[in-house]
């Protein structure tokens, strides 16, 4: 049996379904499962199909690189950081004017976490969501398993909302890697000690980590709404690549769109554009303007395309 048979056969719970054919209301006969049992089964497929494209989500290779490259982009960043300053000098041209939160590295390695994420955010977070949101359908059209996913009584929406689900996950997957590296090498190269916020005023230590998480999670929640474009990409085509490469170059147009001063009137209106207002959590007190701002507009992504991609799957001929 192959593995999309597998995984088929485990989110069918083994046949958990009455007999095909049978009358409603008729009594079960032998080896058909009566109907109560069938509705108190299905929380169990819904489980299995979440629990096992979590898995295989996971195994793959390829989102394990994905994770490894992330991880490393904040150490090269300390070590790029450490030498640079190691004969007493500082951050960029000199004068100690560089790239938000990078000159103040080295007075407390827990501003790496928070330069991490302002550096990989724009480019190296989306495009990694995007490769594994893309693939999520077309992939396994491509590999000509899906199939054997739709042959489990769970059905298309729930295997939908599986995929949706595991492309958040990663996104919080990815977040972490980042953050918790940066943390790991921010301590190892530079010291730590109570935190000076954006405006000028001192929070202990741990208040600074509980800060860092949540920018953390924030910067998970940025990528919701690109991960629900992702999917409804990834439901128009049974290509894999094809899909991948177009939720990338939606990512590259909306960043371009994003840095022209004449469209400011468009620029609320995309996915990227209060990404970075994690910042203002650096704030005391801290702005919540923005941020809740960033959040509806990724929750109005994720309900727009959500539907959109859920209406073009449950309708879709799958021929592969």
């Amino acid at each position: 049996m192959s593995r999309a048979e597998s995984r088929a056969a485990a989110a069918d719970g083994r046949g958990a379904g009455p007999r095909a054919g049978a009358p409603d209301g008729a009594p079960p006969t032998a080896g058909q499962v009566p109907p109560a049992a069938v509705a108190a089964g299905r929380p169990l497929w819904s489980l299995c199909i979440f629990r096992s494209e979590l898995v295989t989500t996971f195994r793959r290779w390829r989102i394990l690189t994905l994770l490894g490259v992330l991880a490393a982009v904040p150490v090269l960043i300390g070590i790029a950081i450490r030498i640079e300053t190691a004969d007493g000098g500082r951050v960029g041209d000199g004068s100690g004017q560089g790239p938000a939160f990078l000159t103040q590295i080295t007075n407390n390695g827990l501003f790496l976490v928070f330069a991490a994420l302002a550096a990989t955010l724009p480019v190296f977070l989306p495009m990694a969501v995007g490769v594994v949101a893309g693939d999520a359908i077309a992939g396994e059209a491509n590999s000509g398993t899906l199939r054997y996913l739709l042959v489990a009584p769970a059905g298309r929406t729930r295997l939908l909302l599986a995929k949706y689900t595991a492309a958040l996950a990663f996104c919080l997957a990815a977040t972490l890697a980042v953050a918790v590296s940066a943390l790991a090498a921010g301590v190892l190269l530079f010291p730590v000690g109570d935190v000076t916020t954006i405006s000028g005023t001192r929070i202990p230590f741990g208040e600074g980590l509980l800060r860092a998480l949540l920018i953390a999670l924030l910067v998970a929640a940025s990528l919701t709404g690109l991960a629900a474009l992702g999917l409804f990409v990834s439901t128009l085509t049974g290509s894999g690549v094809a899909a991948m490469a177009t939720t990338v170059g939606l990512v590259v147009t909306a960043q371009i769109l994003n840095a022209i001063p004449q469209l400011d009137a468009v620029h609320p209106y995309l996915f990227p554009h209060y990404w970075l207002s994690f910042a203002d959590v650096l704030r005391e007190p801290v702005l919540w303007d923005d941020v809740l701002r960033n959040l509806g507009l990724q929750s109005a992504y994720t309900a727009v395309f959500g539907s959109a991609a859920w209406a073009r799957f449950t309708t879709k001929d799958i021929t592969a």
